[in-house]
């Protein structure tokens, strides 16, 4: 097993929840933490903690994004006018791996982002490898032709464990989408609850 798959599965025992719905998550057999004391009794937790958790959520699901960025995220979505908590939904969502990965050009938000950053994605016909480049609406987002046919982007297409949102259009035959639009919290199908006021109320402590 991979580190990199092996911390992707700590993040989902660590904070007691399948994050992407998958079914080789180990949370379905085993519901307590990772290592020695994550058996426990766990106490009532108190209100920085639940803020905590919520947090540690919203970074985990988008591939475990550093804190130095996720709260570049949370300042930009600060100083835009509406409410704050939709407006950070709305900025990850955007980021092009989140985008890819809705798009089910690939399996996993850590997939989506090593899928970019190895050159296998463009945007508007341009070369992009940069995960966290924020797509705008109307943005055309395109699996590069010498990369079309590979396994990990048929295998990804082919998965049933999600459906691809509305505020995306994808054509998988042609293995290119479109961003139509930023979307709201309601929107974003997430498997777990997420939530982002809780995030809001940690950082603005």
């Amino acid at each position: 097993m991979s580190k990199r798959l092996e911390s992707k599965y700590k993040i989902n025992r660590r904070l007691g929840v399948n994050l992407w719905g998958r079914a080789k998550s180990p949370v379905n057999r085993r519901e307590y933490g990772p290592g020695q004391h994550g058996q426990r009794r766990k106490q009532k937790p108190s209100d920085f903690s639940i803020q905590l958790m919520a947090k540690q959520k919203l970074k985990g699901y988008y591939g475990n994004i550093s804190e130095k960025q996720f709260r570049k995220y949370y300042d930009e979505a600060v100083r835009r006018k509406g409410d704050t908590s939709e407006n950070l939904i709305g900025l990850l969502e955007r980021r092009l791996d989140a985008v890819v990965y809705r798009l089910k050009f690939a399996i996993t938000p850590f997939a989506s982002r090593q899928f970019i950053s190895h050159g296998h994605v463009t945007v508007n016909g341009k070369k992009v490898n940069i995960p966290s480049y924020l797509v705008k609406e109307g943005d055309v987002i395109e699996v590069r032709d010498s990369s079309k046919q590979l396994a990990i982007v048929l295998d990804a297409v082919q998965t049933g464990e999600r459906d691809t949102p509305e505020y995306v259009d994808v054509d998988h035959r042609q293995m290119k989408g479109t961003f139509l639009r930023t979307p709201v919290l309601t929107d974003v199908p997430y498997p777990v609850q997420m939530e982002p006021n809780l995030v809001v109320e940690f950082y603005s402590r």
